[in-house]
């Protein structure tokens, strides 16, 4: 008889596992839900899996080391910052994402931001709310998407379907994006430019890379110096792409006429931090991802790839180069 397998889910944000479970139930697996806020809670958790599913816990290499049986790491989302991949290459372990699960939601999101912030929608709520029934801005705040030049950083999933939601708006588009050729670019309606380039030349930077060592904090004082004064930053990506501080002091100081945030750095957000608080700024939870078709592809997407690995099988999306499934001994 063949033993049972378990899937080890080391936290997540949904109020169940149960449409993990419906998965899991066409194979001999069990699935064991934790909220591990720790690492010794998470070499625990993992000891015993035979996959891994997380969603924000930090999977370090001593986590990674304390998987005796699993055969693959599966993460609830598109990045992978939390997962040590190097470790896990190491281990043989592969490291699987979901990454087309919300494509449509964060290009909407980004637009949503990008109309939020030039439009002022925020600021004019906050004001009729508070009383007045007035012009809340400058009339310079007021602008026209079709006259600005939009620069995303990023030209993958997300970044072509943003880069398409542009174009209808007729503005100009300039796209980085070092490891994607200038001519697919230009078969989306846009313009390659290097990172200096489209800094110098923007109205709009949007941020769609991931965070890796040689994007995070991409934007910093030195960066921002290069920015048009008066630009406005959206950022649905990874919050470390971003220097917090050096992003604060742009925006009270005007070299940033606007920001709109997804993701931070740290997440959760403080409850005391002054982004929180700034007038010129559009906050959100982190979830720019979500929508009832989403959450449910992400979350049996997920398990679907924990039971394969569970099998012996490998996973799709491998994200760490690990192309063969892990011995055991």
């Amino acid at each position: 008889m063949t033993p049972r397998r378990t899937i080890v889910v080391t936290d997540y944000s949904f109020p169940d596992l149960a449409l993990e479970t419906a998965v899991l139930a066409q194979g001999d697996c069990d699935i064991v839900g934790h909220h591990c806020s720790n690492e010794a809670e998470l070499m625990a958790a993992v000891a015993n899996a035979d996959a891994v599913i997380t969603q924000f816990a930090k999977i370090n290499a001593n986590v990674i080391g304390a998987m005796t049986r699993a055969r693959a790491i599966v993460r609830y989302g598109i990045g992978v910052d939390n997962v040590d991949l190097d470790a896990a290459r190491a281990h043989g372990l592969p490291v699987s994402n979901i990454p087309d699960y919300c494509i449509d939601e964060v290009a909407d999101h980004t637009l949503a931001f990008i109309l939020g912030l030039t439009r002022q929608v925020v600021t004019h709520t906050a004001d009729l709310r508070a009383g007045q029934w007035r012009l809340a801005t400058p009339v310079t705040g007021m602008r026209v998407l079709r006259q600005q030049t939009v620069g995303v950083v990023g030209f993958g999933r997300i970044g072509r379907e943003v880069v398409g939601r542009l174009r209808a708006f007729k503005c100009r588009v300039l796209v980085h994006d070092p490891v994607v050729a200038a001519t697919d670019i230009a078969a989306a309606g846009a313009e390659a430019r290097p990172l200096d380039a489209l800094l110098a030349e923007s109205d709009i930077v949007s941020l769609h890379c991931p965070s890796s060592a040689a994007t995070r904090q991409l934007i910093r004082a030195e960066t921002l110096a290069r920015m048009k004064p008066g630009a406005l930053l959206v950022n649905v990506a990874r919050g470390d792409l971003v220097d917090t501080a050096a992003l604060v002091q742009a925006l009270q100081s005007g070299q940033l006429g606007g920001a709109a945030l997804d993701v931070f750095d740290p997440e959760p957000l403080p409850v005391d931090h002054v982004l929180r608080s700034l007038p010129n700024l559009i906050v959100a939870p982190h979830i720019a991802s979500v929508s009832p078709t989403a959450v449910k592809a992400l979350r049996e997407g997920a398990a679907t790839r924990a039971l394969a690995a569970a099998r012996g099988q490998l996973p799709p999306n491998i994200v760490n180069g690990v192309s063969t499934a892990r011995v055991l001994a």
